[in-house]
C-alpha cells in the first residue's frame, strides 16, 4: 500500500464526510421549508461581509478556542470531559468573587488574580469527576454531566442572592445579576467599534501553551500515553491514575478561565446564560478539530461563524437559530463515523485491494 494512496484514501473520506453533512443538513432544511442555498450562503458568507461582524465570529472563537484545548487534554489522556459548561460557570463565580473582593487593586494585579481564580474555580469542578473516575470508577459521562446541573443551580442561587446587584435591590427590580465589575478588571478592546478585545491573544497563546504540553514535554507523552492504551502505560511505569485526575484539572481550568475571559472582555459582570452553551460547543470543536491546537484554533473560528450566522438566518432567512445545534449534532455524528472509518485498517486495505484489482484488469485490457 503506497503513501500516495493512504493521503488520497483518507482526503477522499474526509470529503465525503463534508458532503454528507451537507447533505443531511440540506434535507432538515428542506423539511422546514427553508432556502437551502440561500440558508448556507447566509450561515458561511454573511458574517465575513463587513468587520464588526468578522470580530462578532472571532469574539465567539475565544472561548470555544480555550474550553476546546482543555477537553482536547481530557480526551488525549482518556477521560470524557462533558462538564466544561458548570466549570465555565465556576469560573466565572470565582473571578467575579475576586473582583467584587478586591475592585481597587490595580490592573495588572486585579486581572491576573481574577483569572487565576477562574481557573482554580473551574479546575476544582474537574478535580470531582476526575478522582471519582481514577479513584473509584464513577463513569466521567455521567458525574460531569450531573455536576452542570448542580453548578448552574448554585450560580443561580448566587446571582439571586449573595452576588445580586445592591441596585436591583433598590429598584426592586431583582434581575439576576452581580454589580458592574471593577475596570480594573476589563480586557481592552482593540478593534474600535467593535467587542473584539485583548482575549484573543491569551487564547491563542494558551493554544502554544497545550502544543508544548502534550507534544514537547515528558508529562503530556505521559498523558496521551495514558490516553491512548492505559494498560500498556501502566506497564510503562506511568501513574494512570494521576494522570486521569491532572488532565480533568486542566481542562476545567481551561473552562474556569474561558468564563473569566467572557466576563472580563465581554459582559463585565455576572449575568444569567453567561456560558451560552459554549461548554458544549467546545466538545464539537475540539473533536472537528482532531484534539490538536493547530485543528482547533480553526475550527473554533469555524463555529464562530455558525453561531453569528445562524442568528443571522433567522433575520434574512427565517431559519430559526436553533438550527446551528441541529448542524452541531450532524456534525458530531459525521465525524465520529469518519473517525471510526478512518480507524479501521482492513477497510483500507479492502479498498486498496479492489483499487489493484480494476487497476489490473485496466493494465490487461489495453495489453
Amino acid at each position: 500500500m503506497t503513501k500516495q494512496f493512504k493521503l488520497l484514501y483518507k482526503v477522499s473520506i474526509i470529503i465525503l464526510a463534508i458532503l454528507a453533512a451537507m447533505l443531511i443538513g440540506s434535507i432538515i432544511l428542506m423539511t422546514i421549508g427553508a432556502d437551502v442555498l440561500k440558508t448556507y450562503m447566509v450561515i458561511l458568507f454573511e458574517p465575513l461581509k463587513t468587520t464588526l461582524q468578522l470580530s462578532e465570529v472571532l469574539l465567539r472563537a475565544i472561548p470555544l478556542t480555550i474550553i476546546a484545548l482543555g477537553i482536547s487534554v481530557a480526551y488525549r489522556s482518556g477521560i470524557i470531559n462533558i462538564g466544561a459548561e458548570g466549570q465555565m460557570a465556576m469560573g466565572i463565580l470565582g473571578t467575579t468573587a475576586v473582583a467584587l473582593a478586591f475592585p481597587e487593586l490595580p490592573k495588572p494585579v486585579l486581572l491576573p488574580m481574577a483569572v487565576l481564580a477562574g481557573a482554580i474555580s473551574g479546575g476544582f469542578w474537574g478535580f470531582i469527576p476526575g478522582f471519582l473516575k481514577a479513584k473509584l470508577q464513577v463513569s466521567e459521562l455521567l458525574s460531569t454531566v450531573m455536576l452542570n446541573y448542580i453548578a448552574a443551580q448554585f450560580y443561580t442561587f448566587l446571582l439571586r442572592g449573595p452576588m445580586l446587584d445592591p441596585a436591583e435591590l433598590a429598584m426592586g427590580s431583582g434581575t439576576p445579576q452581580s454589580m458592574r465589575l471593577s475596570r480594573n478588571l476589563w480586557l481592552g478592546r482593540f478593534l474600535p467599534g467593535t467587542r473584539l478585545h485583548t482575549g484573543l491573544f491569551f487564547a491563542l497563546i494558551l493554544a502554544l501553551l497545550i502544543f508544548f504540553l502534550l507534544w514537547k514535554t515528558s508529562y503530556g507523552y505521559k498523558m496521551r500515553a495514558a490516553g491512548a492504551s492505559s494498560r500498556a502505560a501502566k506497564y510503562g511505569g506511568i501513574s494512570v491514575t494521576w494522570y486521569l485526575v491532572i488532565a480533568m484539572v486542566i481542562s476545567g481550568a481551561f473552562a474556569g478561565m474561558a468564563g473569566a475571559i467572557e466576563i472580563a472582555g465581554v459582559h463585565r459582570r455576572a449575568i444569567e446564560g453567561i456560558t451560552g452553551g459554549y461548554g458544549f460547543s467546545g466538545i464539537v470543536v475540539a473533536l472537528f478539530g482532531g484534539l490538536h491546537p493547530a485543528g482547533i484554533i480553526p475550527a473554533s473560528f469555524f463555529f464562530g461563524l455558525l453561531i453569528v450566522g445562524a442568528d443571522m438566518t433567522q433575520r434574512m432567512v427565517g431559519v430559526p437559530a436553533n438550527m446551528v445545534n441541529v448542524l452541531q449534532g450532524i456534525i458530531i455524528l459525521v465525524i465520529v463515523a469518519t473517525k471510526m472509518i478512518l480507524a479501521d485498517p482492513y477497510l483500507m486495505e479492502k479498498v486498496w485491494r479492489k483499487v489493484q484489482k480494476r487497476s489490473n484488469k485496466t493494465k490487461e485490457v489495453e495489453a
